[in-house]
């Protein structure tokens, strides 16, 4: 049952199915052909059980404070003021694309978003100065994914809500590795270009005067931020309360840079509606299929084949991270995260594993497929944004950063203490 369940998986979604679709209509065939009861007729109160939580309404709330940045051009003066101190470096600008799409992540919790901005911003800048396109658009492809590593994170709020995890923690315990990442981004970054200068562009300098000038763009990314991370860690503010001060922080910055204006948050409340639609179709579909799979017996039989298996407990992680990379090839990011938590976590955690540092390991994998083709979808945003030039391009300028994710996976697993630091503290 568990090959069958795949394959239709995977066919459902070569068809270009839309994934909530998708999930539905497997989550049907299961229910007609492999059980002895209409599962189908509980379809509205699980739909209703997965909605009905003051938890999930933090996911569009930190979507409008991602789309307020990005409206009022606040992305922009953050791009500029990292440039004028990171350009400097072996490869240039690709330092400016990273940081900048540090500290976007630390306000917008998406990926997509993060990319989307950081593209727009930066790619016309690359290409006037004749960047390498490939090592150019795949630094902003990889520094996209710090979105859900870096707090706040939609993704890890699903994961905690899935799992039942806290929140606060998942945040703390994001912040370090998160951070690492970027630093791990950016030293590969400049070996690269110090062994292929080609790889990058032109490094230039900046006055002092200049450097000092830009970092008043920084104030308002950093405000946002502490509002909304230094609430949840002072224990003033539950992660949905935190997102909407958060939105409020947004709006009346600017309205305080005289940026707001009505179009402004039309488009800002018509991008979150059309975004958190997606996601919570994914999340309320995905519902149903799991249970679905576990009234049928899938979930027991994957659980059995993982238990009777007879591997260690890191044997088993090494497993379960080889079905993440090899899922991620095939499935977008949140299908994945929704598909499979409820099936793995439960595994790894009663191996002894911490749900939170393991939270943190499973957003890495997470971020590993957003960039993974055929279906890495900051690919295809960073793509989109570029309007032109060869899609091998994107694709190939991801792949170091691919591999800068394993030795960052690796530091996690031999050192778990870099993502409970943080929440050992909050205890």
């Amino acid at each position: 049952m568990i090959l069958t369940t795949l394959l239709i998986l995977l066919v459902l979604l070569v068809l270009s199915i839309p994934v909530a679709a998708t999930l539905i209509v497997l989550g049907l065939f299961l229910d007609e052909f492999f059980s002895p009861f209409p599962l189908s007729r509980a379809m509205g109160d699980v739909i209703w059980s997965a909605s009905d939580s003051f938890l999930l309404i933090a996911i569009p709330l930190f979507i409008l404070l991602g789309e307020i940045l990005v409206r009022t051009g606040i992305a922009k003066g953050t791009y500029r003021a990292l440039e004028s101190w990171l350009s400097w470096l072996p490869g240039g600008l690709l330092h400016a694309n990273i940081g900048t799409a540090t500290l976007f992540s630390a306000t917008s919790g998406s990926s997509v978003a993060t990319a989307a901005t950081i593209g727009t911003v930066a790619l016309p800048q690359g290409k006037e100065m004749n960047y390498d396109p490939k090592l150019f658009t795949g630094s902003i492809a990889a520094g996209g994914t710090l979105g859900i590593m870096i707090p706040p994170s939609i993704n890890l709020i699903v994961y905690g809500f899935l799992t039942e995890t806290s929140i606060p923690k998942l945040f703390a315990a994001g912040l370090v590795p998160g951070l690492l990442l970027a630093l791990l981004f950016m030293a590969g970054t400049a070996l690269l270009c110090m062994w292929r200068p080609s790889l990058g562009g032109p490094s230039s300098s900046h006055t002092w005067a200049e450097r000092m000038s830009g970092l008043r763009h920084l104030v308002p990314v950093l405000i946002l931020f502490g509002v909304v991370v230094g609430s949840i860690y002072a224990g003033l503010a539950t992660p949905t309360e935190a997102a909407s001060l958060g939105v409020i922080g947004a709006l009346l910055i600017a309205a305080f840079m005289r940026k707001l204006s009505i179009s402004i948050i039309v488009q800002a409340l018509d991008g979150t509606m059309r975004t958190t639609g997606m996601i919570m179709l994914i999340i309320i579909a995905s519902y149903f299929l799991n249970f679905v799979l576990a009234s049928t017996g899938v979930t027991r039989e994957l659980t059995g084949f993982l238990e009777s298996a007879g591997l260690g407990p890191y044997a088993t992680l090494m497993l379960v991270i080889a079905l993440y990379i090899v899922l991620g090839f095939f499935i977008e990011t949140l299908s994945l995260m929704v598909i499979t938590i409820p099936i793995v976590a439960p595994i790894i955690i009663g191996m002894g594993f911490d749900p939170v540092w393991f939270g943190i390991l499973l957003i890495l994998l997470i971020e590993m497929a957003l960039i993974t083709p055929p279906v890495g979808l900051n690919l295809y945003v960073v793509q989109g944004v570029r309007q032109g030039g060869s899609f091998n391009d994107v694709m190939l300028g991801a792949m170091p950063y691919v591999g800068f994710m394993f030795v960052m996976a690796i530091l996690l697993i031999l050192f778990p203490a870099l993502a409970m630091f943080l929440p050992n503290l909050l205890s």
